[in-house]
This record gives C-alpha cells, sequence and structure tokens, in this order.
C-alpha cells in the first residue's frame, strides 16, 4: 500500500493499515529539512503514528528521495519516503507497478489528481483512492480513471473496476458526526447512496424498566460517566470503556450503562433548497423598516382622506376626484382660485401632505438600498437571537458541517478570522450570522452570542485555539454543550477528563476528523465500499457492504452464527442487484437469527476497524473457539 501526503490523515490512513490490517506501507512525504529519525521522534502528528511502531529504523537509498523502514517482527513495516513532488519516478520507485493499492490525500486537490493520472497511467489495475474537497469534481475524476483502466486493462473484471477509483472527502466524511454531536437530542447519522441510517445514545433505563434495544444495540458506553477519572472520551477500551457490538449478555450485564442504538431506518426526503433555509431571495418586507411603513401608512391614510372629502365636497366622480387629489398632491394641479372654500382648504392639505410624502419616499429609497447592499454582506447576530450553535472556524470542514446543519434548520452563528476563508461565501449565501474575528480576542465570542447559545463547535485546525475558545466559552456559561475538534487522543483525553471535572453537568465531546475519516479511506483501499463511520466516544463503527460469496466467516452460516461480538454484526440484507453505497438498493432490516447466507446474499454490517480487518481481509479465518474472553466481553482485540 503507498500513501501520499504530509498531514494529520495521511499519517492516521498509514496507522490504520499498518497496524489494523497490516499491511506493508509506503508513505510519501514532501521532503523535509530535519532528518528521518527526528520526522519519527519528533512530537505531534508524525510521532502519534511512529510512536506505537516498535522497531529500529534503518536507512536505505531511494531513487527521488530518502526512505527509512520501520518494521516489526512479523514483516510488516513502514517506509518513509520524502520527496518534492510525486511524480513518475518517485512513483516507480515506490513500487506502484506492484502495489494493490495507492491513496493520494494530500490537502491540494491539483497534487492528487495529478498523481492519480500519473498512477493510473503506470498501473491500470491499481486501486486508487483520492481526497478531493470539491465531489463534483470527484465523481467525474472517478468516471475518467475508470474508464482508462477498461481502456488499459480490457479483461479487467467489473467488480474490480467499480472498486479501481474511490474518491472521498475527509470533511464530507466527518461532517455528520461533527453536527449531530453539536445539538442535543439529534441522532448519529451515516447516510450514503439513498440509505439512512440513525443511531441514538440512551440514558440508562429505571429500574425495573427494559431498554428498547430499537433495531439493535451498537454500543455499551463508559461507565465512567460521572467519574472524572474514567476513560470516557477516549479510544481505549477496557472493562469500564465503551463496548462495541455486545451481545445480548453483555447488555444483560450491564443494567446501569448507556447504550447506542439503531433505532430506526426512514426515508428522509429531499433536503432543503438554499431557498428554505438561506435567502438568496429577499423578502419584500425586509426592504423598509417598521417605523417607515408605519409612516407610509400614514401618509397614504390622508391621501385617501383628502380624496374622499373632495369626492364629497365636489360631486366628481370618485376617480375624477382621486385624481385631482394627486395633483395636488404632487403641486402640478391648477390653483383652485375660482373654487369653493372646501376644494381650496383640501387642495391646501394635499399640498402639504405632499411635503410630508417627500423625506418618506427618500428614507424609503435609502433604506431598500441599504438593503440590497447588505444583502451580499455578513449578517451580525441579531440581538435577541437565543438557543443557537455557535460554529468557530470555516475551512473545509467547518464549511460541511455548517451545511448540514441549516439542512437541519439548526440556528448557527459562524466565528471566523479569516474574512477570505472556504466557507464565507457560504455563510453569506445562506444569510447565517458571522463574525469576523480571532476568537481568541476579547469580546468576539460575546460578539456571537454565546452566553445564549446551546453549543459551540470549535472546529479549527488549531488545537491549542479550540480549547482556547472551550475554557472561554464555558467562562460565560458554564453549562454549554461543547464539542472540539482534536487530533491527539492522549491530549483529547485529557482535555475531556479536565472539563468533564469542573463542568459535570455540560456535555463535552472532542472529535478528530482524520480518526473519523481514515477508516474509510482506509477500507477503500482494501478494495470495499464503507457507507460510513459513527463515533461511539472515541472509537469508531464502521458500516460495510459485503458480499457473503467465497467468505468463509458468512457463506453457509446463519445470521447468528455469523455475528462476532465486539468484531461485526449483520444489520440488514440487500434485495435489489445494484451496489450498496453506489445506489439506493432495497434492504430487509428484520433478519430471522437462523436464515442462511448464500452465494448471492449481499449483507450491511456494523464492525470496528479490527473486525473489518478480519472479516474483510485477502485470507479471512475463520473464528476460533479459544477465545471465550472476546464473546463474553464484546471486547474490539486484535
Amino acid at each position: 500500500m503507498i500513501v501520499c501526503g504530509d498531514d494529520a490523515l495521511a499519517h492516521r490512513l498509514a496507522g490504520e493499515l499498518h497496524d489494523v490490517y497490516g499491511e506493508r506501507i509506503t508513505l510519501l512525504v514532501p521532503a523535509r529539512s530535519e532528518s528521518p529519525q527526528q520526522l519519527t521522534g519528533r512530537p505531534g502528528r508524525a510521532a502519534s503514528l511512529f510512536g506505537r511502531v516498535t522497531a529500529a529504523v534503518t536507512r536505505t537509498p531511494a531513487a527521488g528521495g530518502q526512505a527509512d523502514h520501520l518494521g516489526r517482527p512479523e514483516g510488516r513495516s513502514i517506509r518513509v519516503v520524502e520527496t518534492t513532488e510525486v511524480d513518475d519516478t518517485v512513483l516507480i520507485d515506490a513500487g506502484v507497478e506492484r502495489a494493490a493499492a495507492l491513496a493520494l490525500v494530500h490537502d491540494d486537490d491539483e497534487t492528487n489528481i495529478r498523481g492519480a493520472l500519473a498512477a493510473r497511467r503506470l498501473n491500470p489495475r491499481l486501486r486508487l483512492v483520492i481526497r478531493l474537497y470539491n465531489r463534483k469534481l470527484g465523481q467525474h475524476l472517478e468516471t475518467l480513471l475508470d474508464q482508462a483502466a477498461a481502456v488499459a486493462e480490457p479483461g479487467l473484471d467489473p467488480k474490480e473496476l467499480d472498486a479501481a477509483t474511490t474518491v472521498l472527502s475527509d470533511a464530507y466524511t466527518a461532517a455528520p458526526a461533527l453536527a449531530a454531536t453539536a445539538v442535543a437530542g439529534t441522532s448519529k447519522v451515516v447516510q450514503a447512496g439513498g440509505l439512512l441510517l440513525h443511531a441514538v445514545e440512551r440514558t440508562p433505563p429505571a429500574r425495573g424498566e427494559v431498554a428498547d434495544p430499537g433495531l439493535c444495540t451498537l454500543a455499551l458506553l463508559s461507565a465512567t460517566t460521572n467519574d472524572p477519572a474514567g476513560v470516557e472520551g477516549s479510544e481505549r477500551s477496557g472493562p469500564q470503556g465503551p463496548l462495541l457490538l455486545p451481545d445480548d449478555r453483555a447488555v444483560a450485564a450491564a443494567p446501569g450503562r448507556g447504550t447506542v442504538a439503531l433505532e430506526a431506518i426512514t426515508y428522509a426526503g429531499p433536503t432543503l433548497s438554499a431557498k428554505r433555509f438561506g435567502a438568496s431571495v429577499l423578502p419584500v418586507g425586509s426592504l423598509f423598516s417598521r417605523r417607515l411603513r408605519w409612516s407610509l401608512a400614514g401618509v397614504t391614510a390622508a391621501v385617501g382622506a383628502i380624496a374622499l372629502a373632495t369626492w364629497l365636497t365636489t360631486g366628481h366622480h370618485p376617480l375624477h376626484a382621486a385624481y385631482l387629489t394627486l395633483l395636488d398632491l404632487f403641486a402640478i394641479g391648477d390653483p383652485a382660485v375660482d373654487e369653493t372654500t372646501g376644494r381650496q382648504v383640501l387642495q391646501i392639505l394635499a399640498g402639504f401632505v405632499g411635503l410630508l410624502l417627500m423625506p418618506v419616499l427618500i428614507a424609503g429609497i435609502l433604506e431598500a438600498l441599504g438593503t440590497f447592499r447588505t444583502a451580499t454582506s455578513l449578517r451580525r447576530p441579531p440581538r435577541g437571537l437565543s438557543g443557537h450553535v455557535v460554529l468557530l472556524g470555516l475551512g473545509k470542514v467547518g464549511t460541511r458541517v455548517l451545511a448540514r446543519l441549516r439542512r437541519l434548520d439548526i440556528p448557527v452563528v459562524c466565528v471566523e478570522s479569516d474574512p477570505e476563508a472556504r466557507g464565507i461565501a457560504l455563510a453569506r449565501r445562506l444569510r447565517v450570522p458571522t463574525v469576523i474575528g480571532d476568537v481568541t480576542d476579547e469580546g468576539v465570542l460575546e460578539a456571537a452570542r454565546i452566553h445564549r447559545a446551546d453549543a459551540l463547535l470549535a472546529l479549527t485546525s488549531i488545537d491549542i485555539t479550540n480549547l482556547e475558545a472551550a475554557l472561554s466559552a464555558r467562562s460565560v456559561k458554564p453549562d454549554l454543550r461543547v464539542a472540539l475538534r482534536l487530533y491527539d487522543d492522549d491530549f483529547a483525553t485529557a482535555v475531556y477528563r479536565t472539563l468533564r471535572a469542573a463542568h459535570p453537568e455540560a456535555l463535552t465531546r472532542s472529535r478528530s476528523v482524520s480518526h473519523l475519516a481514515a477508516p474509510a479511506f482506509a477500507g477503500a483501499m482494501m478494495g470495499r465500499q464503507i457507507l460510513g463511520a459513527i463515533p461511539v466516544e472515541r472509537r469508531v463503527l464502521l458500516f460495510a457492504a459485503v458480499e457473503a460469496a467465497g467468505n468463509p466467516l458468512l457463506e453457509g452460516r446463519t445470521v447468528a452464527e455469523a455475528f462476532r461480538p465486539g468484531a461485526w454484526r449483520i444489520i440488514a440484507r440487500a434485495t435489489g442487484s445494484a451496489p450498496l453505497g453506489r445506489h439506493a438498493a432495497g434492504l430487509v432490516w428484520q433478519l430471522e437469527p437462523d436464515r442462511v447466507l448464500g452465494a448471492g446474499d449481499r449483507v450491511l454490517v456494523a464492525t470496528t476497524r479490527r473486525g473489518l480487518a478480519e472479516l474483510l481481509g485477502r485470507h479471512p479465518r475463520p473464528p476460533r473457539q479459544d477465545r471465550p474472553d472476546t464473546a463474553r466481553h464484546g471486547m474490539d482485540r486484535p
């Protein structure tokens, strides 16, 4: 496996493939001034990956860059190659002609596209996983590269062709979980190919009550919810930590623990258009202020009264009386010198009302121009706003989360320090109130009405900025729900425990975009379509589509026999012929436990990362009978 990139996602992905799937990895990173030994020992992103690999570092020459091998006793290794750019020479040296898969996860879309075109030319059978923010461009690129593979290899298996190119977005993959974290009571959602899966956290049932498992129980939450020294919020598991995919005995043995249940699968209907939750079409009523509308109504009533009096005093037709009044109003009528006294008085009153009308018309014009002018600018948070979500950061991730929150009709106030950030245009188009300023400056959070907000989503790429924003917001409103984007798990665990100890009544969550997205990228590199991921505290459950044919862990077994507690569980069976994850397919959710899975069955499974590695490995291993602790505790074991 080859991974190209040098950010959090690249390191997470390499670690995922190395630790979970046991693959040999070549990691292509941009050339640095420090040596590879300093790269592996430097604290931060690289150290979080390589610190888990216990091995000696040996240097070997590599064309186009420097290389190091971080090996393990079983022979699997991570080879680090430093290079200035990903060209044909570097890809050939990395072994692209013999590789099974290549992931291009640079932060720059153009770099990834250029590398994908070169790799497809060098190896038509290579499985490509490309990180692109532009999803529309990604769909066209998928078709182009698959067609290129079919032309270069006419005998390529259609199943291999279907998995030949996968374009993913880390921001789009992580957005549902981040948006769900910000709102209490909002279900965790996985949406792909017409499928909508809801997973909801449930509190422990009262004594004597029976918890409703829904379609199935996906996880048991940590038993240390009120213990500041607990492990909730960490990726680590244990007897007191989260248990993924427990069996009925494990659920019965933990009556005081919360659960994550798959509650219901329903059709969500079409998403709201921009006109529904934005203000792309400006309402006429917002052109004029209330005071101006009242002034205009008063002038109109006065004109109507004068027209009525003119009709009664002169005996003219009502339309002619109204016409005379308008002429007098705009001072273009003949003087009523030879008219009756009543007509003369009414003409003077009409002229006076005309004088009053002029400033009203000028004010209306100025207000209309000002309204149209501010329609293309950012809105300020209204004074009476409350119950909203404060979204900090409008980069790639923040933009995706903002769009999802607005589709749910959740009020949002954005805070962004860069007026040219990617999400500013979306916030302007959706008429979302936005505060431009550094969150560390005094008064910025107050301008976002943080004291009246329900939740804070800190989604900048800087951990310290997110932490500082959370602490500042909690000082203003101690019971505020907070979700922080943090990369390092040890740091996230320490932050979570401290915030929970200081504010036990408030909800605190930490999320890592790379941690949420890396399993989907790794699964695509293994040649399987992962439909989505659901976070359970700081661990992840995956939903994947699996063919039963040729898999000894599924084919010929009943649904009950195929269930591996702590590893995987069959959720549904597809009834249509379309591949899951690509198009909407009919699904059967109520499966009989004694139904035998045949070669033609395609199933949807909920699985852990290690469970997916075993279930979808190139050489699946049958379940061992000498591992009772796995079934008993539902633990996620290697």
